[in-house]
């Protein structure tokens, strides 16, 4: 299947605003990609990309005082097949885990472990181990917070979600991702284009989606506790420890979001002669 993904996002600036962005897609989806994912900006600024500690690319640009806008627009393709489901994929001793697995054990900016705890133990404690278990917290997260864009806010994290029952997309990952790391899953946040393509989907206003990843059976694997069924056309951005590491934008200074607009819509096939 072909996909045509980007955004459109608009900024004021009141004085010369250094910004980080996490927009280019991942770099294990560029050989998908039928055009350019490369940000352009308007005014034209210069820009400089590299790769962080995760392996997500990052656009390090600095804004003129006054209006910017980023954009991108592209094809990408797609396999058009479901998230895997590996029932069988076990949870692995920690002692056994690879090393580079297990900073995503640890509490972070917006996965409160050390609050968690408990309530992952009592939750999840009897429950089986492996998919089973990841499996058991997205039904448990999708069942126990609302989805509401009107109550979104930036400093909610996963204890806060769990108290309050409500939140968007970043909020069921977080909440998720700190229960499976209370039972000793690593599990990593993830965002990325996820449009209302194929069964699943949630039809409503476009905006970039969260998921996240556990370690299981020796390799990562896609899970939602916002859309809790697999999903098809996902195109991954960047991974992290939480939303603080792949924000789409962090400003060094004051900016002001004046429009934003996100697309990833299913395109015809392409007819051969």
């Amino acid at each position: 299947m072909r996909i045509r993904a980007g955004y459109r996002i608009a900024y004021q600036c009141s004085e010369p605003t250094a910004i980080l962005a996490h927009l280019d897609l991942h770099p294990s989806r560029l050989h998908d990609l039928e055009s350019p994912d490369r940000m352009r900006t308007d005014p034209p600024v210069e820009t400089h990309r590299y790769q962080d500690m995760f392996g997500n690319v990052c656009t390090r640009l600095v804004a003129p005082a006054g209006p910017i806008t980023l954009s991108s627009e592209f094809i990408i393709r797609d396999s058009g097949l479901f998230d895997l489901v590996v029932p069988d994929a076990i949870q692995h001793q920690v002692a056994e885990l690879p090393d580079d697995t297990l900073i995503y054990l640890l509490g972070s900016r917006y996965c409160e472990t050390d609050r968690l705890s408990d309530v992952a133990w009592q939750l999840f404690g009897r429950t089986p181990t492996g998919w089973a278990r990841v499996q058991a917290i997205v039904d448990y997260v999708h069942g126990h917070i609302g989805f509401d864009y009107q109550q979104a806010r930036p400093t909610r994290g996963a204890y806060d979600a769990w108290l309050e029952q409500v939140g968007v997309c970043r909020d069921y990952a977080h909440l998720a991702i700190a229960f499976c790391r209370c039972m000793n899953i690593p599990a990593r946040y993830c965002t990325g284009y996820l449009g209302d393509i194929g069964p699943g989907s949630t039809p409503g206003l476009m905006d970039f989606s969260a998921w996240f990843e556990a370690y299981l059976g020796g390799r990562w694997y896609v899970f939602d506790a916002r859309n809790r069924v697999p999903r098809i056309g996902r195109a991954l951005i960047a991974r992290g420890r939480d939303a603080t590491d792949v924000a789409i934008t962090t400003s060094f200074g004051r900016l002001d979001l004046l429009s934003f607009e996100v697309i990833a819509d299913e395109m015809p096939a392409l007819q051969h002669a």
